[in-house]
């Protein structure tokens, strides 16, 4: 949990709201396909439970928050700019929205998939 201090208290920041933002902002960038589970009990707990909670984590510390993203991406793509590119919003996103430092973002492509076969 995150939190901050203001003149009219005190602001708490679940991390469950900061994956909310980074998986739609990096579901938006372009060449991702889809988010992946980043361990064996994710993918598990993600066909038990249908949450949406996989494929992201999110820490903090005293110097601000670190997202980690596990994303599948299109093939045929340059990886390192599509995650480049999600990193970046990511990044811009959280920080809009939350008003908080994200002092590093994560990517990791757990996979390639083409969209469309044709």
């Amino acid at each position: 949990m995150t939190s901050q201090q203001n003149t009219l208290g005190r602001i708490y920041i679940l991390p469950q709201a900061i994956k909310s933002v980074a998986r739609h902002s990096a579901l938006q960038s372009y060449g991702v396909i889809s988010l992946a589970p980043s361990n064996m009990l994710e993918a598990i707990g993600q066909f038990v439970n249908r949450n949406n909670n996989y494929g992201i984590m999110v820490s903090s510390d005293s110097e601000g928050i670190t997202i980690e993203l596990n994303l599948i991406i299109e093939y045929g793509l340059r990886i390192k700019t599509v995650a480049d590119s999600v990193a970046e919003s990511v990044k811009y996103n959280v920080e809009k929205t939350m008003g908080i430092p994200i002092t590093r973002v994560d990517v990791h492509v757990r996979g390639l998939r083409i969209s469309n076969p044709d």
